[in-house]
């Protein structure tokens, strides 16, 4: 079989998916323009920003991709490219497109505010207060690993580095200039093509000029970045550099995808199913934890509800950011997998073993690319460069988040110390780092990642339970969320079930504790939240719901 029918059958059915059970969903959520969107109610210029469409579809997609639906998948690969292909489709379009259209909508209708805050004002202020601490946790750990593996990055292409030091700059001027033009369409238009051909200028720039740190100075350097575009006014650096760096993954996106019809690279691999892995454990349920973005993962629901829904111009346009957002991000680990299906079995696992899977992903995409005439060395580079500069988004972003729960969490709390720190952007976001910091000293990404997956995909279930609730509050059939909700509740529950026994077994206590609380906590969550509903509603009411 030949990558480019995979490539033409996927975007075809994610094409259709979005016209047609979109628009089902579309109508569930009943999402109308004349309900006045956050960032109109609350404008403040910092963090409430009404934006276009096309630049909050920028910022999401680029906060969400990261480096998630390109490191999970490949590794997935390793029970067989088939299912991992499967899931990803119908994960896609059943669960993770609304997943976040579900969490967007549900903020919109809550002044903009996070998952945590729709679970206090559906559930209760003890589940809102579980939650984000559950989420907060979560969010330190992505910051966590993904510091780590963008550092390892720019220490194994200090090209990449330098690339992503000149995007940042490039970020702000175009801040700066769409700050003072935003009212002129063809001005917007001009900053936008400018600043895309300067940013691939970059791209050859950066190689040219490697920037060389360690990997101890690298992490000071990144968090240190993370603490600015946090408490940095969002149109100022977050949003442009997450917008123009957008460009940056649809053109890797454009370049596979001709790189493929030019190439017609042939899929080596064989279509055997794995039940078990040495290294990983069962398909069930390992597989839906490790393909989390692309899929479905709960990170995005602290996106879509954290600093998307404050951008959001028109209800409408959550059509496009959220559900659109996802069905590309579906199709970015399509591409994914394509990336190594052209090797045999045999050398997936030897080179990912020996490699790992972002570096096996930039030579696989990158030789892909080459057919179109580029220089090899140099399309592995932009996709390296490209997966970092993803990685990146994902961790300024987390840092933003990680900041906004922590203010949620003590905005209804008396403690005046409390109060205090987390008010204040600038103290809050410090307490954020510093935790992040104390993180990484317990390991980097082989430790945390295993870890990270479970709880991300129980963040998901706990978001959709959320949903539920809110839309059984709101009188609206929710099962299309809870079909997907009771799913990863069996995933996420049986994962974490195993991780806590074998961590155990393996004396590793501290890991096998923390998957143990997480369990815990999930159950309290749902007990919480029948308890709200029973109060309120009858049975034959509940079963109607």
């Amino acid at each position: 079989m030949q990558l480019t029918y995979l490539f033409i059958i996927s975007a075809v059915i994610l094409t259709g998916a979005y016209f047609t059970y979109g628009k089902y969903v579309f109508q569930k959520f009943k999402i109308n323009n004349k309900n006045i969107t956050p960032s109109h109610r609350f404008s403040d210029g910092v963090d409430y920003v009404p934006s276009k469409p096309i630049v909050v579809l920028g910022h999401h997609f680029a906060s969400i991709a990261g480096a998630g639906p390109i490191v999970g998948p490949i590794i997935a690969v390793t029970f067989g490219w088939v299912p991992a292909v499967i899931w990803i489709l119908i994960g896609g379009i059943f669960f993770g497109a609304v997943h976040d259209l579900g969490s967007m909508v549900a903020s919109l209708r809550n002044d903009g505010k996070s998952i945590g805050v729709i679970i206090q004002n559906n559930i209760g202020r003890r589940g809102k207060q579980l939650f984000i601490l559950f989420s907060f946790s979560t969010l330190i750990l992505i910051i966590a690993v993904f510091a780590d593996i963008i550092a390892k990055t720019f220490i194994s292409n200090p090209g990449v580095a330098s690339a992503s030091i000149l995007f940042i700059l490039l970020a702000v001027t175009f801040g700066w200039v769409n700050k003072f033009t935003a009212h002129k369409k063809s001005a917007f238009l001009i900053a936008t093509v400018v600043g895309v051909v300067i940013m691939y200028f970059f791209v050859y720039l950066g190689m040219q000029i490697p920037f060389v740190l360690e990997y101890q100075m690298w992490i000071y350097v990144l968090l240190a970045y993370a603490f600015i575009a946090s408490v940095a006014p969002v149109s100022m650096l977050l949003q442009p550099r997450d917008y123009l760096n957008s460009f940056l993954l649809y053109g890797l996106i454009l370049a596979a995808v001709v790189g493929v019809f030019v190439a017609n690279p042939t899929i080596v691999m064989d279509t055997e199913v794995h039940v078990s892995s040495e290294n990983l454990g069962y398909i069930f349920p390992v597989l839906f934890v490790t393909i989390a973005c692309g899929a479905i993962s709960g990170f995005h629901s602290l996106v879509a509800s954290g600093t998307t829904s404050k951008q959001i111009d028109r209800e409408e346009d959550v059509k496009v950011v959220g559900y659109g957002g996802m069905l590309i991000e579906s199709f970015l680990a399509i591409i994914s997998v394509g990336a190594v299906v052209v090797l045999t079995r045999s050398d997936y696992i030897e080179r990912l073993a020996a490699q790992g899977p972002v570096p096996l992903f930039a030579d696989g995409l990158g030789a892909i690319i080459s057919a179109m005439g580029v220089n090899e060395a140099f399309a592995v580079g932009f996709v390296a460069l490209t997966v970092s500069a993803f990685a990146l988004t994902t961790l300024d972003t987390c840092t933003r988040l990680a900041r906004f729960t922590l203010q949620e969490y003590f905005e209804d709390v008396s403690h005046p110390v409390g109060r205090k720190i987390s008010q204040n952007r600038y103290l809050s976001t410090t307490v954020v780092v510093i935790l992040s910091v104390l993180l990484l000293q317990s390991g980097g990404f082989s430790t945390l990642w295993p870890i990270f997956g479970s709880a991300n995909q129980l963040l998901a279930a706990l978001a959709l339970l959320t949903i539920s609730v809110w839309l059984i509050r709101k009188k609206v059939n929710p099962t299309f969320v809870t079909i997907p909700m009771f799913f990863m509740f069996t995933v996420t529950l049986s994962s974490l079930g195993l991780f806590a026994w074998n961590n155990f077994k393996q004396q590793s206590y501290t890991l096998s504790v923390i998957a143990t609380v997480l369990f815990a906590l999930s159950f309290a969550l749902i007990f919480l939240a029948r308890k709200s509903l029973t109060k309120e509603l009858t049975p034959k009411e509940m079963v109607k719901g």
